[in-house]
């Protein structure tokens, strides 16, 4: 017997015939269940449903499971529901791809119904969404914002990486030049621009606050080698990294002399 309280489960699988039995088990609980057959679908109705739990597939045609994933994590109504992964796509660099981009759990469909039903209700029980600010209230961003942040968030923690464009595009449900257009419109400069900003950021933050070498540094933020990081960071602040990181450790042990007395 549902009720308008009964916990409300998006199941989001391309084949949901394959696991037919799986969505019966949870048709037998106490839950509301609602099926999407592609990822555009189920980012919609997470959008429009607020579940109190998604189970996403990985591998589906157009956008697979973890770009959705990744644009769940920037939707103010969908960011703080718990996501678990139903796939059979079970190799460790897969599970541990989806559990890095925030799902709470990775499953697979050979699980026994009783499993499934098991870890939905650890999850549920572990939810604490009910003491979270109502959601309908958060201004929610168009499309193009959920994307970009996505996009941002993807590759700040790929900085090392070497990618194309069109690997960051696929990677947050959409194609390169959609993906390109977002980053001139919204920040006025090219995907690959930003992350030569935010490589130069971070190698910012590492120089200030850790003592890394300027080879770990470069191999940190995606630059091949130290002196290609030297001339990047010249060219842009004016000051080699060494310069940067003698003036910020002076003007700390100034301040904390200024304190002191």
């Amino acid at each position: 017997m549902q009720s308008a309280q009964s916990p409300h489960i998006l199941v989001v699988d391309d084949a949901p015939e394959d696991i037919r039995g799986l969505i019966q088990a949870l048709r037998t609980q106490p839950w509301q269940v609602t099926l999407a057959t592609t990822a555009q679908q189920g980012y919609q109705r997470a959008q429009l449903l607020v579940p109190d739990l998604i189970l996403l597939d990985v591998r589906m045609p157009g956008m697979d499971g973890f770009a959705l994933c990744r644009l769940l994590q920037e939707l103010p109504r969908a960011r703080e529901t718990p996501v678990l992964f139903l796939t059979s796509a079970s190799s460790p660099e897969e599970r541990l791809e989806g559990l890095n981009h925030g799902a709470v759990d990775y499953i697979l469909k050979t699980c026994e119904p009783a499993e499934l039903l098991a870890r939905v209700r650890i999850h549920l029980r572990l939810s604490r969404r009910a003491a979270l600010p109502d959601p309908v209230t958060d201004p929610t961003p168009n499309r193009d914002e959920v994307v970009l942040r996505a996009a941002m968030r993807l590759i700040g923690k790929r900085l090392a990486d070497t990618f194309t464009l069109e690997e960051i595009a696929a990677g947050v449900g959409t194609y390169d030049k959609r993906l390109s257009a977002i980053f001139r419109e919204r920040l006025g400069m090219t995907v690959f621009a930003w992350i030569r900003e935010e490589r130069l950021r971070r190698s910012r933050e590492l120089l200030t606050e850790t003592t890394l070498g300027m080879q770990e540094i470069a191999e940190n933020i995606g630059f091949r080698s130290a002196c290609n990081f030297t001339t990047a960071f010249r060219e842009r602040l004016g000051v080699t990294p060494s310069q940067f990181r003698k003036a910020a450790k002076e003007g700390a042990v100034a301040e904390a002399a200024h304190r002191g007395r």
